[in-house]
């Protein structure tokens, strides 16, 4: 649901400990050690020590024989793998005006890029090392800027543009014809809207089940994911059926849907909380009439539920992303919260945040793992998340590709 995005740059002034200068990472080797260290899997390693030449991790180890002093020396925290947010908006965001940006509002394209430029940062500073952004063309000049360290921010995966279902007739073959547009244009994954209304009485499907095989068959010819915004389970089923790689919200999923994505292979990514919660927090901002504050309230119970069918069962790949909107970005990890309010266990919550949603990606053989030969994207937290998991939300120490940003 491209709801809306967040925080202008100037919101987001570099904290004081952080690396300000931008530069690749370097060839000497960095030590860090922390008391405890959970590696993406579901395991607990206490006394850890990593060591990082360049932007890979090339040895863990604990306990050493003989301590030499690291080059960070955490203390009593937690360090984890940097985490990933399946789903943001990184094109929304709050305008000097004060109100949600639109196309027709009049904000530069210098003003647009500075604000997209502050979401990414915050959600690096909030321990995300990579973020998958649904989906703008004004996405590609941030990725690239980040890329070639021009700007901090995590490591950005984009759809650029998402297909809807609008006024215009959609054959298959056009369909077709837009996955590979998206794919000259830079893009990372396909997305497309499926369903419409958080109304569970008025939620309808609107890409019929032929538009969407011949969608995800294009994108996977062509070598992209595909994620689907499906609320209702015929849209569910439909994206399901049609070998897509995720279904997005699935707010209103049956447990037969679920099974049937399990047997699939299809992932999901539900959300719990946080991002109609911030809708609510904000209703006069984002104009929310009392009718769609109302059906916003009717759906949490709802969420959550599905959230809880969804963790029940078996073999169902569950991922993580906020569909991060305008005061959410940097506040990520609220949804872990919301999740193991819901019933998932924290290091089942971290590992959906970490190896889970890296495997989704396709990015699983570097990413979302503290293990030697993965990209050295690092996080720590004070305390220990297994114990108290609302610490995720502060975050001490954050590196990408072996640079440390804070």
């Amino acid at each position: 649901m491209p709801l809306v995005g967040i925080t202008l740059f100037a919101l987001s002034p570099l904290p004081a400990q952080s690396n300000t200068t931008l530069s690749p990472p370097s060839d000497s080797v960095k030590t860090i050690h922390a008391a405890r260290m959970i590696d993406g899997r579901g395991h607990l390693v206490r006394d850890a020590w990593v060591d990082v030449r360049g932007r890979r991790i090339i040895r863990i180890y604990s306990n050493p024989a003989s301590r030499r002093p690291a080059t960070w020396e955490l203390g009593d925290v937690t360090l984890l793998p940097g985490m990933i947010d399946a789903h943001v908006h990184l094109a929304d965001y709050i305008t000097k005006a004060g109100v949600p940006h639109r196309n027709s509002d009049g904000d530069t394209p210098a003003q647009s890029a500075l604000a997209e430029a502050g979401n990414a940062y915050a959600d690096l500073m909030a321990g995300f090392t990579t973020i998958q952004s649904l989906g703008s063309a004004d996405d590609l000049d941030v990725r690239d800027a980040v890329n070639s360290w021009q700007l901090p921010g995590p490591r950005i995966l984009t759809a650029v543009a998402p297909i809807r279902n609008r006024d215009t007739v959609l054959t298959t073959d056009s369909l077709r014809g837009r996955v590979r547009s998206a794919k000259a244009r830079g893009a990372d994954v396909i997305k497309v809207f499926a369903a419409d209304d958080l109304d569970p009485a008025r939620s309808v499907q609107t890409i019929s089940d032929a538009q969407l095989s011949a969608i995800c068959d294009e994108a996977k010819s062509q070598g992209l994911r595909t994620v689907i915004h499906a609320l209702n389970p015929s849209s569910i089923r439909g994206a399901t059926l049609a070998g897509c790689t995720t279904v997005e919200h699935g707010f209103f999923a049956t447990v037969d849907d679920l099974r049937l994505m399990a047997a699939r292979g299809t992932s999901f990514d539900p959300q719990v909380c946080l991002v109609m919660r911030t809708y609510l927090d904000h209703r006069d901002l984002n104009k929310l009439s009392d009718s769609a504050a109302a059906v916003m309230n009717r759906l949490l119970p709802i969420a959550a539920a599905t959230f809880k069918r969804a963790l029940a069962t078996p073999g169902l790949k569950v991922i993580f992303g906020t569909d991060a909107v305008p005061l959410q970005h940097g506040r990520n990890a609220e949804e872990l919260i919301c999740r193991v309010q819901a019933g998932q266990t924290p290091m089942d919550a971290i590992t959906s945040a970490t190896y889970a949603t890296a495997e989704a990606m396709g990015l699983g053989n570097h990413l979302g793992v503290v293990a030697d030969g993965y990209d050295a994207d690092l996080i720590a937290v004070r305390g220990n998340p297994l114990e108290d998991i609302s610490v995720l939300r502060d975050v001490l120490f954050v590196m990408r590709s072996g640079v440390r940003f804070k």
